[in-house]
Order: C-alpha cells, then structure tokens, then sequence
C-alpha cells in the first residue's frame, strides 16, 4: 500500500539529554550502548541512516568510552549516512552569552568536521525559545536552514518560513509541528501486534496515514513531508529499514542533513518571522527555567565574563606565551554547562552540582589566564605599587580597591605622574601577635612559618634580643628578600625562661583609587607621599547618597528615590516582595490562596562608607515569611520565619547608576522573592539586552498551548522600561507589573521538584515528578545589579557604557618588581570606540588578534578600530576572509548596519 500524497521522509535520531533527571555518566551509560548498536546496524546495512541530534558532545562522550570505534564512527560520517554538528551542544539561547553561542557553534563545527563534515542546518529541536539574532549568527558560519519546534508564533502555519534578525539577515527555517522532534515517535511502535487491523496485521499503513493526513495541512506547496523517528535517549526499531522496505507505503529514510539538502534555501513566498520566537502558541516554552537554582545563572555570567572580556583579551594583547590550551579547556566547559538541560537548572540536584563544578572550572582557568599574564607584566611594577587593567576598549577612569603601604594619610601617583584620588577603607592592624611563650615552646611557634609566610604575610626581617628575650618579626605583603628558618632556630639555640614574640606588619591600608586606564590597557598607581590628595564627588548622609550625578535617598520604608542633575526622578526603587510557588525548575505557579508579604516589619538605615570616592548605606529590612507551601491545600503555611533582608545602595564618583547589593539568608521554601522597581512613567514595552541585541518586549505573552503563558523574560546585559534601566551582570527574569508602572526582577525562586504533573500554569509534566530538596536554594542568597535613571525608548550609547563599565571592573594585580624601580607608564592596546557599538570578544586566533563588535542600535553606525596593527580585514564566524578594510596610520574603520554582528582581523606586519 502506498500513501497517498508525498514522499515521507523518515530521519532516525535520537534526543540526547547530556545530563538531566539523572546525571551525566548515568545517561552516558545509556549513550555507549545505543550508539554501538546504531553502528553496528548501519555498518550491516547500508540503507540505514541516523542523526546524532545536533550535536558533538554525543560523540565526543561516547568516544571517551569506545576511542577505538573512532574510524568507523568517521567513516559513517563520511558516507553521509551519520549526520553530526553543527554544534558542541544543544544549548539554552537565552542563558548564556551571544559569544558562548558563536564558540558552541565553532567548536561543533570544527570538531564534526574532524570526523568528515558538519550537518550544515541550524538544528534546534528543543530549546526553550529562540533568541533574536540567531538568524545572523547561523548565515555568518556559512549555515542557510534553521530547524526549530518551541517558541514558533502561532501566526505561523506552514512547515517552514523566513525568520529573520534584526539586521535583517533572514534565513529559511523548518517548523517541526505535531510533536516537535519526535512527531514520528511512535509511528513504528507495535507492528504486528494483536489488537490491530487483525491479528498479526500491521498498524503501519493506518499510522502513515494518519500521519500524513495531519502534516498534510502544514505543507501547503506539497514536497516531502518531514518524519522525525526518535524521542529522548531512544534508538530506533532494529528492523525499521525492513519495515519501510516491506510496506511500500512511499517513505524513505535519511538523515536531517539529506533532507535539507534537496531543499532550497530560499525564503521567498515564505511568512516572515523577525525577533525572537517565545511564543507559547504551539508549545510549551518553559519560562520558569530562567529562575531556577539562580546561582547557576550567576557562575554562568561571572566564568563568561572572565574568560570573554579578561582571560582572552589579555592574552591577546598582552602575554608573549602560549595559553591557548588553558582556554580551550575553559571554553570547553562553559559550553557543555550551557545545555538546555544545565544551565537551566531543571534537572536533579546531583546534575545541578556537577553543573556547578562546570561553571567554576570555567571560572578557575579563565582566573589562571589572567594570573598568568598579569604576574609577568607586575613583574615591571614596584613592590608596593599596582597594575590596572581596562577591559573596556575604550579610555575609562573606574574604581579599584588596593592595599597599599602608608604610614599616614595615603597618596597615589600614576605611571603617567599624575596624582591619583584615594579613600581609605580600612586600616589594617601592625601588631599582628604579640605574646609570651616559655623557651620550650619556641620550636613550636616557628613552625607558624611556611616557607616565609607567616600570618598571611612575607617575612621582610627578624631579630632576636637575648638580653631582652624578644624575638620580632616583621611582615609586609611582599617581601622579596631571602629568609631561611634556619638562622632564626640557631640564633635561639639554648633559649631559657620566657619569651616575648611578637609580629610587626608594616603600616598598610585598604583604599579606593579613582585610576584612569587606556582602551583595553594597562596602568600602574604606587604610593607617594608627596602626591596632592584630591577631592572627589561623593557625599553621604545616613539617609542620602550624591555623587553629582545621581542623588539617592533612603525613605522610611527602605526604598529609595532617584533624582538626576537634569531632571529624573525615580520613587520606589527596592521594594522586596515574597510569594508562593507551587511549581517546579520548569515554570512558576502561585498557590491558589497566595499569601504575598511586601512590607517590612523594621526598617534600619546603616551608613558604610561615607566618601569622597564611594558612599554606601545598608538598609536592613525584616520580614515574616511563610516557612513553606501547602501543596495539597493550594495555599502557604501558617508558620513563619523572620527574614533580615539587607539591602547595600552604593555610589561611586563618576558613575551615573546606583549600585545595589540585595543579601538574605533564606530559611523557607516553595516562594519566591523579588526586586521590584517603580517606574518613572507607565510602559508599554520593554527593553531587554543579550545575545548580541536589544529586544523590545510587549506586557504580554502570545499564549495557546497548554502553558500559561506568564510575561517573565530574561535579559543578560540590562533591562530598561519607563525611564528606568537595570544593569545585570547575569541572565536575570524580569516582569513588567502594575499596569506598566513598575519592574520587578526575580532574586530567588525555590521550588521541591523538577516537574509536578498538577502545575497550575502547565498542563502536561515537563519531565519525572522527582524531588529536588536543592532547589529550594536554602541559605545566603546575595544578588547585585545598578539602576539608572534614562530618557526612555530604546536604550541609547549611554545605557550601553554605563552597562559595560558596570558588568567590567578593572583588574588590579600587585607590582612586585625592585622596590626602587620607576612606575611603568599607561600602554594602550586596541580602542574600539562607536556610538552604539558593543565588543563582545577580542582574542587571539590563527595569528592574528581578531575582534567581533555588533551595532546594537537602530540607525546605521560606524565603529572606529585604533592599535598597533597595519593590515585589517572582515571574517565571517568561522574565520574564512572577507572584504579587507583599510588601515591608516593604526587605525580603520567599519561601517555597520543596525544590530549587525562584525568579526575583523587586526594583524601587525
């Protein structure tokens, strides 16, 4: 029997969930023993074909196990019979950095074509939605199909259309309708059982069939109607080339690859999609991974942050060695924690921590890249003194904190000679020990040395007096003299009675320094007393802070008002509100009887700092929070805790946004916390940075599925409403509540379990009904972010400076060159500079220094490219060459369509 209608196209795979309701090496178990049989099979008979999902980690894990199937692994590949890549992994777009994508994209790219060549279609089956500029990115590695299932509005009702960034890059993208990636799951289940036409008939024909029938109306224009045979960590039927081969019933198999192959990549006629897809309309989007097990969502934003803007530019610029592999290794593991199933924090407790581990190794050697480096460049800097490093390209004058040694009121001078403005934060103690100990004691106080460490600090001298039975050392940070143990155990050689000793610390003090750094450049600061001490800008009260450019007062209620030398005026801004969660790692839902706490039940204001370059206020806020949730009775419980919320508002000179740090110990569970934010004035969109765009957002969600489609979003760089922009320094859900009128920004959710099947805002389960006792987040939870008052509308160069000054402090390292040896001057490395224009990345690749920028801005801009280089031309994302640009005199220039994505190579000769 043959169908009627087109030829099915029938793609074995199989979903692989790296890690998820278990953890890695379990599922990895699972993986070793499907991919063997799937070889097997396709050596046998050459009409199989299967697709390893999209991505190299199934590969790379199950070679791990089996590194002797490597060649036969390949050779599949080869034949076109095995489709692999284009990615590292399947990834969360909205949960790491646009960069972490690009580098996932690069690495799966690079590795399947180790293997023989990468499936060239933007696969991805399961992500929960779509970032904007994906469009973009996929065309600029070369990439003409995209392939999605989530997210998808419902306006859309053709198996492909035209989707399209906000550059207008658009390219031709396949929905996955009728199940998503297993919409032919269980076509093939059951053949030949009883119960079906007759005994012994096969249900196959009724099943294509129906299967046709209902794909059908999404292929208006005819052509190939796409089977996916596969569903999470499943292996096809082991006789389905027989099956298919045996009904006649018009199918075929191949791989995803294959099938894309005979289509064209045109959009043309197509429906145009522009911007991100988060619909809810066709399937389930799962908004609540965005605020599970939040610290993730942290370790994520700080490991990318260190290896994208400090680790890799410093190398780039600044380092005559090698540490390439260091990166490699970082890179590695940010992309493997940014699975759809880690980052996302929707998995079992043990995965969330193996995650975490991930993100931290991250972190670790993105931190030892940049120890490396900038210990070979203090090495030209005094004891005593610092080096600065400006992540930012362009020239900026930030705050560091430095321990220096004073004996009186601090001075700084720059490499440049120019006197540096100070703040002295804590003076630290100089009698560090002083005690008595009898003569037999002694051996066991010197092993209190390690080395020449003793108490944290370097052993600079040491005496011993007989006559006064005094032994004295004396420390400093650094010392860098000779010290052997030795000399101090025979000159107390035959000690009797008691003992004085004491440890002396060298005068030091803790300060903040207003220090002036070139584009992506280095600086020194040193101590001297004769350096004119300067005033700086900021004055504090014990309920206002004023920096000149921003004025902050503490009401009675622990919020804050804003107001701007030009005229802004913000109220409200901290208020914390608590609330129930019934739901899961998956997505939100209130209890139906909801108990929302959102006035304190004391208020304290605590001045910290008081100028003139910082001035902070803790406002300590107590509350009485519900202890958990009643899941059965749909409402919270009647015990409470008391909650000390301490909020840290701080202002710094030359910064036009007010810090804020939020600390609390949460002891309760089943609620959620969060930040909110009164408007300037009522808002109907929203602004959101990340992933190489602004997005603007309605208040509402497009819903239809079976979720409620709740208007939570994420946003990475900041987010800004109504006047008012919130500097992020991670993926961070936000609301716009009230009618348009306020922000409210999601500290904390904790919830008991990956996914309830009764979710109120859901109607299918997620995944298994497992408890996650660690999703609770139970203990100190600190999260930071800045607010800063704007003219509305989408946000323009001055929200994005303020942005990237406040997601990049600057790096201080101790100089611990000749103590007498002159500050090396400020060194400049590469500016970048263009109203609108983001760097997002600048490393070292194939010898040159390549750097990627994007306009995020509306209208045309220009971004300026200014260092020591000579030759400058444009690459697309895998670093194949394009149009040279002209160099001038160290500098070249690039002209950039509204929210494009640029890679330009700079090479000295």
């Amino acid at each position: 029997m043959r169908v009627e209608g087109s030829e099915i196209v029938v793609v074995p795979h199989t979903h692989w969930d790296r890690e998820w309701y278990l953890p890695f090496q379990r599922f990895r178990l699972r993986l070793v023993s499907l991919l063997d049989a799937v070889i097997d099979r396709m050596e046998a008979d050459p009409r199989w074909h299967f697709t390893l999902d999209g991505q190299m980690a199934a590969v790379d894990d199950y070679l791990e196990i089996r590194p002797e199937r490597r060649d036969r692994l390949a050779a599949l590949v080869r034949e076109g019979r095995l489709a692999v890549g284009p990615w590292q992994i399947l990834h969360d777009e909205f949960l790491c950095s646009g960069e972490n994508i690009v580098r996932n994209l690069e690495l799966g790219m690079r590795r399947a074509e180790e293997f023989g060549a990468a499936m060239m279609v933007g696969y991805l089956p399961d992500q929960f939605g779509h970032c904007a500029q994906m469009p973009q990115i996929l065309r600029l590695a070369g990439i003409e199909h995209a392939c999605v299932w989530r997210g998808v509005p419902g306006r859309v009702r053709t198996c492909a259309f035209a989707w399209e960034a906000p550059d207008g890059t658009a390219i031709r993208t396949q929905y996955l309708p009728e199940g998503g990636y297993g919409n032919a799951a269980s076509m093939f289940e059951e053949i030949g059982e009883p119960g079906g036409a007759g005994d012994g008939a096969s249900l196959l024909p009724g099943r294509v069939a129906g299967f046709a029938e209902a794909m059908g109306r999404w292929y208006p224009h005819g052509g190939p109607l796409l089977a996916m045979y596969g569903a999470d960590h499943t292996a096809p039927a082991a006789d389905l080339a027989d099956r298919i081969a045996a009904e006649g019933l018009g199918m075929r198999l191949d791989t995803l690859a294959g099938y894309f192959a005979e289509r064209t990549p045109s959009t043309d006629g197509l429906p145009h999609v522009r911007g991100e897809l988060r619909s809810h309309a066709r399937a389930n989007i799962l908004p609540g991974v965005l605020s599970a097990r939040i610290r993730l969502k942290e370790l994520m934003g700080r490991a990318e942050r260190l290896v994208e803007r400090y680790a890799e530019p410093l190398t780039a610029l600044w380092y005559a060695g090698d540490a390439q592999r260091f990166l490699d290794l970082a890179w590695r593991r940010l992309i493997e924690a940014s699975c759809h199933d880690s980052v996302t924090g929707c998995g079992c407790d043990e995965t969330a921590e193996q995650v975490a581990a991930h993100m931290a190794e991250g972190e670790q050697l993105g931190r030892a890249v940049c120890d490396l480096v900038t210990a070979e460049r203090a090495a030209s800097v005094p004891l005593g003194a610092h080096l600065v490093f400006n992540p930012t390209p362009a020239r900026r004058t930030g705050l560091v904190t430095l321990d220096i040694p004073s004996d009186g009121e601090p001075g700084l001078v720059s490499g440049d000679g120019r006197p540096v403005p100070v703040q002295t934060l804590a003076v630290a103690p100089t009698v560090l020990d002083d005690s008595v100990h009898p003569a037999a004691e002694l051996p066991v106080v010197l092993e209190r040395v390690y080395g020449r460490v003793l108490f944290g600090q370097e052993i600079r001298d040491w005496s011993v007096s007989r006559d006064d039975r005094v032994l004295t050392f004396r420390v400093t940070a650094r010392a860098g003299v000779p010290f052997d143990i030795g000399d101090v155990r025979e000159a107390l050689r035959g000690a009797e009675g008691e003992w004085r000793v004491r440890i002396l610390a060298d005068p030091r003090r803790t300060v903040a320094a207003l220090v002036e750094v070139p584009p992506l450049g280095l600086a020194a600061v040193g101590p001297d007393a004769a350096a004119r001490m300067l005033d700086g800008p900021v004055s504090a009260g014990p309920d206002v802070l004023d920096n000149g450019l921003l004025r902050a007062e503490v009401h009675a209620d622990g919020t804050l008002g804003l107001r701007t030398p030009s005229g802004h005026v913000v109220e409200g801004v901290g208020r914390i509100v608590d609330g129930g969660d019934h739901g899961d790692t998956y997505n939100y839902a209130p209890p139906a009887a909801d108990r929302i706490v959102g006035d304190p039940a004391t208020v304290d204001a605590r001045p910290v700092l008081d100028g003139p370059l910082a001035g902070a206020v803790d406002i300590v806020r107590t509350y009485r929070w519900p202890c958990r949730g009643d899941l059965d009775a749909g409402e919270r419980s009647a015990a409470e805790e008391d909650v000390t919320v301490t909020t840290r508002a701080e202002l710094r000179a030359g910064e036009p946004f007010l810090r804020l740090r939020v600390a609390f110990d949460n002891r309760c569970e089943d609620h959620r916390v969060r930040l909110h934010m009164s408007l300037p004035r009522r808002a109907d969109a929203s602004y959101a940075e990340g992933q190489f765009a602004i997005t603007e957002r309605g208040p509402a969600a497009e819903g239809g599925f079976g979720e409620r489609p709740v208007p939570t979003f994420p946003a990475s760089g900041f987010v800004a409403a109504g006047g008012l922009a919130v500097l992020l320094k991670h993926a961070t859900e936000y609301e716009v509540t009230g009618g348009g009128r306020e922000m409210a920004l999601t500290l904390l959710r904790a919830v008991g379990h990956l996914s309830r099947d009764r979710n109120a805002y859901r109607d299918q389960p997620a995944g298994p009904q497992l408890p996650t006792p660690g999703a609770q987040c139970r203990g100190e939870r600190t999260a930071e972010m800045a607010v800063m008052p704007y003219d509305g509308g989408l946000p323009g160069p001055d929200v994005l400076r303020a942005a990237e000054e406040y997601r990049h402090d600057l790096l201080t390292a101790a100089g611990y060159g000749h103590a007498t040896a002159p500050l090396p001057p400020s060194r400049e490395g590469i500016a970048i500079t263009g109203d609108g224009v983001v760097t997002t990345s600048l490393r070292a690749r194939d010898g040159w220094t390549e750097a990627r920028v994007v306009a995020e801005c509306a209208e045309p801009a220009t971004a300026v490219l200014r260092g020591d280089f000579t030759e400058a031309v444009r690459v697309d994302l895998r670093g194949r060459p394009g149009i040279p640009l002209d160099v001038h005199e160290g500098t070249a220039t690039l002209s950039l369509r509204p929210w494009e994505i640029a890679t330009v190579r700079l090479r000295t000769a």
